[in-house]
């Protein structure tokens, strides 16, 4: 990552004032560290993508790990907890909203690289585990919910439960970089929550 700022003559724009430029920022943050990876995450390739002066990216941000997590806490968008009365198919709605992010979007590159810069970074170790905590929140929201409803067994563990849920996808996306099989989310919620049956596809039962 970069140093600090120098002059170099830099004849762009600075950035103008206002959330939409700080924004603008921030999308071109993202698709540097997208393309580029931890290596190629430098001012200079942000400002260079944001069209702005290097010096005025350096005035919203001292450094390029600052940049960085203001970049990824901006991805994070929390999943709405879905209430259909059945624990089978709230989590399954969750558990395919997750697989569809790390199919269809940029997050697991966004992710991976990230990871990588947390184990260097305090600063950053710490964003990554809260960011970490609000995405678990949905999935924790309604295990809980589903424990005090009596159709989880009180002694459920829901921490744990989402360690399990939620490992099989991470593992299959990041270490062995496989496909996700369509039918690995009803199979997972039958294993963890014991709760019996096969969900189809869509996390409704026939």
């Amino acid at each position: 990552m970069a140093n600090g700022p120098r002059s170099d003559g830099d004849p762009r724009e600075p950035i103008s004032r206002g959330a939409g430029a700080r924004q603008r920022v921030l999308q071109a943050a993202l698709q540097v560290l997208d393309e580029h990876g931890l290596a190629g995450f430098t001012m200079e390739a942000v400002a260079r993508r944001a069209s702005a002066s290097k010096a005025t990216v350096y005035r919203h941000w001292p450094t390029a790990g600052a940049l960085l997590v203001d970049a990824m806490d901006a991805t994070f968008q929390p999943f709405p907890v879905p209430d259909t009365g059945r624990v089978e198919t709230d989590v399954a709605q969750l558990l395919t909203a997750f697989v569809t992010l790390l199919d269809r979007t940029p997050f697991p590159r966004l992710l991976a690289a990230f990871i990588d810069a947390a184990e260097r970074d305090p600063t950053l170790a710490t964003l990554h585990a809260d960011l970490t905590r609000r995405r678990r929140e949905p999935l924790l929201i309604a295990l809980t919910r589903a424990r005090e409803r009596g159709q989880l067994p009180h002694h459920l563990d829901p921490e744990l439960s989402i360690d399990l849920l939620t490992s099989p996808f991470f593992y299959r996306r990041f270490v062995a970089h496989q496909p996700i099989p369509p039918r690995l989310v009803d199979d997972v919620i039958a294993h963890v929550l014991g709760t019996g049956g096969r969900l189809p596809a869509g996390g409704e039962r026939q």
